[in-house]
């Protein structure tokens, strides 16, 4: 009898059992009126409590600073995709879900200036309840940019002194923000370093002339980077160069000569006239940077006027002219001058003169130069009674030690 009453008491208890979980299933499928499944997990929320996107939907001159997040205070983010709409382009904005699943970070925390982002999130609750949102917002558009001018030009064949420079249109505040968003590399590789020249220049050169057929190459990231307060970037650019054979050329202006001399060989000796005692010409690496056939030289530009303020030369068709200086410093033809003068005395105004005929001529010493010449090339001045040629007056960064050169930088 004992074994029987076992039987109906564990029966008893497998029907309450049965009893307690259809009720609850009931009250589950609200047949109770007990609050159904909303009272078991709790009222379903709106997608703004349950997606927390920043900066808030329809923000409006958003600044760059500003964070872009999208988090969950519980459950997980399913997905996230935000574009950018700028300049009539859409790119999707790179980021990625922690892995906790609780918040998503763009790539580039840098919010693009004048852009119109879009929002998309798919997230599930705590309770495994989908939500979705969609939000939108504008950022700033700011009325003053800045941008740099670059040399040298996309796709050249330089000299192997080339120095990478930017002068920017308006003075940089910011320049170690600036600083970052440049990026110069090369193959084969070498440590390239910055140096300002006060505020509105960047150089990059590496510690010794590039090597012959190196590729440069330099990357502007300066859109939408704040250089001055409220002043931003414009340009978003990759170019590059290639480094030719190199060049490099030894004026001695007490000897009045010019070596020149090709991959460490010597091509050929050239004589030549340099600045005359009043006029001297600077001593120290100069590189060129611009070539004329033929151009225009006026004394007046350069300081040399007058008592009527006319210029104390004014010569329209100079041969052969290649600069060295921004100061006006060229290494050029001279068909004007003596012929006796080139290899035995001074007569210029500071610049370097090879012996040439009016139009300038291709058998000549001042043609034939010209046409083995590159911009980037080097021209080292030495022997005469000057100051040594600036750093910043034009690419003279070569005369500055390696240890200041790479103080100049603005991140520290």
């Amino acid at each position: 009898m004992r074994h029987v009453h076992g039987r109906a008491r564990r029966a008893g208890a497998a029907l309450a059992a049965v009893l307690t979980w259809a009720g609850l299933l009931a009250g589950a499928a609200g047949c109770t009126g007990g609050g159904g499944l909303d009272s078991m997990l709790g009222k379903p929320r709106a997608p703004e409590d349950v997606i927390r996107i920043t900066p808030q939907d329809g923000s409006r001159d958003v600044r760059p600073g500003r964070p872009l997040a999208v988090t969950v205070p519980d459950g997980r983010l399913e997905s996230v995709k935000v574009t950018a709409s700028q300049d009539a382009q859409e790119t999707e904005v790179p980021g990625r879900i922690s892995a906790d699943g609780l918040s998503w970070r763009p790539d580039d925390e840098r919010l693009a200036l004048a852009a119109r982002y879009s929002v998309d999130v798919v997230a599930l609750d705590g309770h495994g309840r989908r939500s979705a949102r969609h939000t939108t917002f504008t950022t700033y558009v700011p009325r003053e940019r800045f941008i740099g001018y670059v040399s040298p030009e996309n796709r050249a064949t330089v000299g192997t002194g080339m120095i990478v420079s930017l002068e920017f249109n308006r003075e940089i505040t910011d320049r170690a923000a600036v600083e970052r968003a440049v990026r110069v590399t090369s193959r084969p590789a070498v440590d390239i370093r910055p140096h300002w020249f006060g505020n509105g220049r960047l150089d990059f050169r590496p510690e010794q002339y590039w090597k012959p057929g190196t590729q440069v190459t330099v990357e502007l990231r300066l859109r939408d980077v704040e250089g001055a307060p409220g002043v931003y970037g414009l340009q978003h650019k990759t170019f590059g160069f290639t480094v030719g054979r190199s060049q490099v050329s030894l004026v001695d202006a007490a000897r009045h000569t010019m070596e020149v001399r090709r991959d460490g060989e010597l091509l050929a000796t050239v004589p030549v006239t340099a600045g005359a005692p009043k006029t001297t010409t600077y001593n120290g690496k100069m590189v060129v940077t611009e070539m004329y056939e033929v151009t225009r030289m006026n004394g007046a530009t350069v300081g040399f006027k007058k008592k009527d303020g006319k210029g104390e030369y004014d010569i329209p068709d100079v041969p052969h002219a290649m600069r060295l200086t921004r100061s006006g410093t060229f290494l050029h033809g001279n068909y004007w001058a003596d012929p006796s003068v080139f290899g035995s005395s001074n007569v210029s105004h500071g610049c370097v003169g090879l012996q040439d005929v009016k139009g300038g001529g291709a058998q000549t010493p001042a043609g034939w130069f010209f046409d083995r010449s590159l911009i980037g090339d080097v021209v080292e001045i030495v022997g005469s009674k000057d100051k040594q040629v600036a750093p910043d007056n034009g690419l003279g960064g070569w005369n500055m030690g390696w240890r200041e050169w790479k103080a100049g930088s603005a991140v520290k």
